[in-house]
């Protein structure tokens, strides 16, 4: 799966996604878009966003958009409190549902 990481989201988390391919908005110039422009930009070229932003899918109409949406909902948005989610994550992140949000939690 090709994965984008939120700016939101750690960089240093991406090395918890293991057997995939993943990459973060800054990398990609994407830095301080709007989150409709990232999701337009993500449905071109990545299978998921992930994010710790809880009101994404509140915002915007995520059927949209053919990318699937992860949130991951930790503690915080610190590296510490998000790691333990990584087993989870990578339990559903193969079959996150395009165009809708799955939650990740504790």
């Amino acid at each position: 799966m090709r994965v984008l990481l939120d700016e939101c989201v750690d960089a240093r988390f991406a090395r918890e996604i293991v057997g995939h391919d993943v990459t973060t908005v800054p990398r990609m110039g994407w830095a301080g878009v709007t989150d409709r422009v990232l999701l337009e930009r993500a449905k071109v070229e990545f299978d998921v966003l992930l994010t710790i932003d809880r009101n994404l899918e509140f915002q915007q109409n995520l059927t949209r958009f053919d990318t699937a949406v992860v949130i991951l909902s930790g503690r915080s948005s610190r590296l510490a409190d998000l790691k333990p989610l990584a087993a989870e994550l990578l339990g559903v992140i193969s079959s996150a549902a395009l165009g809708k949000a799955t939650r990740v939690t504790p």
